[in-house]
């Protein structure tokens, strides 16, 4: 039997969210009909591709080299879709500051190599504004840090997070809660997550605010927390990017936070907005 675009898409799919029962899922298929496409490729190359585990499936190293082939094959794929085409070359997309626009530059690089006449619109800011810049139609799509709140926006998880208190003043104390009493407070916005989340605390747990400072470049704040400013939150990804050194976990039910591609409901994704997609779920965005 003969290999198709279609069984290529579900292999990638199925390695990048290791699992074959989700990828079923995210493809409209039954999971009889993945597990079929899965065993078809790994007859034709005569290789066992995925590892089976009780929670999923992991790429053997056959896999992986084919998963990397199979990237370059689904790109080039709609590449051609989008010239034969002649689909429309922009793109308006939106993001959190804090996720930073280096992190999409490989994928931007890669667009822009590809169609050099590609309209890119950038906004980036806080998850509320990104949202509603969503809704309005001004952003397609977009990358946002938080939790699911706007019934007419869908979205799609694309990782996950943890929140942790920053600050020099954390390693005077052992509670939490001691290190937020009476502390001075630096934020980005009023309306990230950061805030709404740091908020709730405040209020769940009756305690006194400091002095309220912003500062809206978000690599500053956090290394003004670490010179003794004041406190902050932020996702503990940030923590190794900029080399933070007094920090602590917070409570858990405050702690996770996902990361979201989202969109409006009615949204239909386009060829680009897909390539797009793709190339930052290569680099395990």
């Amino acid at each position: 039997m003969n290999i198709d675009i279609n069984d290529i898409r579900s292999f990638v799919t199925v390695a990048e969210l290791k699992s074959i029962s989700a990828a079923a899922h995210k493809l409209n298929y039954l999971q009889s009909n993945m597990t079929a496409k899965i065993k078809k490729i790994e007859n034709h190359y005569k290789r066992q591709l995925f590892i089976r585990k009780p929670k999923g499936v992991e790429l053997t190293e056959s896999g992986m080299n084919l998963y990397s082939q199979y990237k370059k094959l689904i790109f080039t794929w709609e590449e051609t879709e989008n010239k034969i085409y002649q689909q429309e070359m922009c793109l308006r997309f939106g993001t959190n500051a804090s996720l930073g626009g280096m992190r999409f530059y490989p994928s931007f690089s890669k667009l822009y190599e590809t169609y050099p006449e590609l309209s890119v619109t950038l906004k980036t800011g806080e998850t509320g504004y990104i949202e509603d810049e969503i809704l309005q139609g001004n952003l397609d799509i977009a990358y946002v840090l938080g939790h699911p709140t706007q019934k007419n926006i869908q979205y799609i998880q694309k990782g996950e997070d943890e929140l942790v208190i920053i600050g020099k003043n954390v390693i005077n104390h052992h509670h939490f809660t001691d290190c937020l009493n009476h502390q001075n407070i630096l934020r980005t916005s009023d309306n990230c997550c950061y805030a709404t989340i740091l908020e709730q605390i405040y209020s769940d747990y009756q305690l006194t605010k400091g002095e309220l400072t912003h500062i809206h470049d978000h690599e500053a704040l956090i290394h003004f927390t670490q010179l003794g400013m004041g406190i902050a939150v932020v996702a503990k990804s940030l923590i190794k990017k900029f080399n933070v050194q007094y920090y602590m976990d917070i409570p858990e039910q405050y702690r996770n936070i996902g990361l979201y591609l989202i969109a409006r409901n009615e949204h239909v994704f386009t060829p680009i907005e897909k390539q797009f997609i793709g190339l930052n779920d290569a680099l395990n965005f």
